[in-house]
């Protein structure tokens, strides 16, 4: 008989229910508000990758596998093994293959990777899967819903703060939208086989949207506002960007991840991003009436 001790029971209920095997063992991997990844070591000697998703997630288990096989022919990804409800839980599970520890941001600490090739492979990356067909059923997420997310974190002087920005991004011409990630990093690229082939996981976010705006979450998250940094990852981006909206974009991400940031250091840090950006693109920012006055 396997022994499961210390696998939480929903990883165990969910490899037995989803893909008939049970659980040797299991290790957290990372944990959000709503969603939570583990590594699961099975009876039959795999290992494989299991997210749960809360019931109170805006999407779920089987939106995220539906854009991973989405994209699966544009952009290595990992291969979706099963998802559903999890049995005698409210919570619902995605399992995929898994492609081992390694991520591209790892490699970057450790030496393995440098930072420039680093960049360049996220902006080859983003191309690839933003040439991935949208389909009609494909999440999306507009920008009110995105702009209200913000305003429940934070104050209304900090939206009209950027309200330059908000209004650059609303009267946007019309364009095509793409497959969008939204989280894209070197945490969510894994290197696998003997060369090291980079998959993107974690479509916990994907959507169709505005490539402007997938790629300007890319250089706020890999912290390539900078010019140089950015344009590593640009150059390597083979569609064309309206540079003015990825500025933009840039201000609009920053907030959200100032609004989301945890009062302290980690407060502080992306404060500071928000002042580097209003002193690169000041006309993305809306000057405060009391600064107005003094000059």
């Amino acid at each position: 008989m396997v022994s499961t001790t210390n696998v939480p029971a929903a990883v165990a209920r969910a490899a037995l229910g989803l893909v008939g095997v049970p659980v040797r063992a299991a290790h957290r991997l990372s944990a959000r508000s709503r969603t939570v990844v583990y590594r699961a070591f099975l009876a039959d000697g795999r290992s494989v990758v299991i997210k749960l998703y809360a019931v109170t997630a805006r999407r779920n288990a089987a939106t995220e596998a539906a854009a991973v096989r989405a994209v699966a022919q544009h952009v290595p990804v990992p291969a979706v093994l099963a998802h559903g409800h999890v049995p005698g839980h409210e919570v619902t599970a995605l399992i995929t293959a898994d492609l081992g520890p390694l991520t591209l941001g790892s490699a970057v600490r450790s030496g393995r990777v440098g930072d420039e090739r680093a960049l360049r492979d996220l902006g080859g990356l983003l191309g690839r899967l933003h040439r991935a067909p949208v389909q009609p059923w494909t999440p999306r997420r507009p920008l009110h819903e995105q702009v209200t997310s913000i305003g429940r974190r934070c104050p209304p002087s900090a939206l009209d703060h950027i309200a330059p920005a908000l209004a650059a991004i609303a009267d946007a011409p019309a364009a095509a939208p793409v497959w969008c990630h939204g989280d894209l990093h070197g945490d969510n690229v894994v290197l696998a086989g003997p060369r090291a082939v980079r998959h993107l996981v974690d479509f916990t976010d994907a959507a169709v949207g505005p490539r402007e705006s997938d790629a300007a979450q890319t250089l706020v998250m890999t912290g390539a506002i900078a010019s140089a940094r950015a344009r590593t990852v640009t150059d390597a981006y083979p569609l064309a960007l309206d540079h003015h909206q990825l500025a933009a974009w840039a201000v609009f991400h920053t907030m959200r991840c100032w609004a989301h940031s945890e009062p302290g250091d980690d407060r502080a840090r992306w404060a500071g991003r928000l002042d580097e950006l209003s002193r690169r693109t000041p006309h993305l920012f809306r000057v405060p009436r009391s600064e107005r006055t003094h000059r």
